[in-house]
């Protein structure tokens, strides 16, 4: 299946088909309170205690092609360089970058907060924010999992797996980043 999504995704950009208007798109996303979580840094991931992890439970009504609908969410938000895939199986975080995660298809249960965070179940239409520095990884996943992610035009991409040696060197770089100008789900 994730071999599928990136042909598809480029067939969609290159001629338009399946991917929804910014209206249609931004009319599907549900008006929603997220459940805020922090997490303090643990020695291996920096995590970020004083910027929440945003959860939307059933915040897109999914319908056509999910993972086009949220991608074309993002993007009317200001949220692009938009991939599709699955989420890493193991303890990974940006320390210079927020990064949206989208829920296309299926379930998926993530640990949060790095080896002594928190566990959760996702599903199709749930939408998580995640703040530089906070670790996420997936547990288990069902066979039809699609998660769409992006981030915001501010930042700079960099992916780091939760080692002692990298956590002295991010701990700054995590405090240093801007928040974004824009919410991907509500601009």
């Amino acid at each position: 299946m994730y071999k599928l999504e990136p042909a598809k995704r480029l067939l969609e950009k290159a001629t338009g088909i399946g991917v929804p208007d910014k209206r249609r798109a931004l009319s599907r996303v549900r008006s929603t309170k997220p459940t805020k979580i922090t997490f303090k840094p643990d020695g291996y991931v920096p995590n970020n205690a004083r910027v929440p992890l945003l959860l939307y439970r059933k915040a897109v009504v999914l319908d056509g092609d999910p993972a086009a609908l949220l991608e074309a969410i993002f993007n009317a938000n200001g949220w692009g360089e938009a991939w599709r895939n699955g989420i890493y199986d193991f303890v990974h975080y940006h320390p210079r970058i927020y990064e949206v995660l989208g829920v296309a298809r299926g379930s998926a249960t993530l640990r949060l907060g790095g080896n002594q965070g928190r566990t959760i179940k996702l599903k199709a239409g749930d939408v998580l924010v995640v703040p530089p520095g906070v670790g996420h990884e997936c547990l288990e996943a069902s066979p039809t999992f699609l998660a769409v992610g992006a981030y915001p035009p501010t930042g700079t991409y960099s992916e780091c797996r939760g080692s002692y040696q990298e956590y002295l060197k991010t701990c700054a770089l995590v405090r240093r980043v801007r928040p974004p100008t824009t919410d991907p789900l509500f601009g």
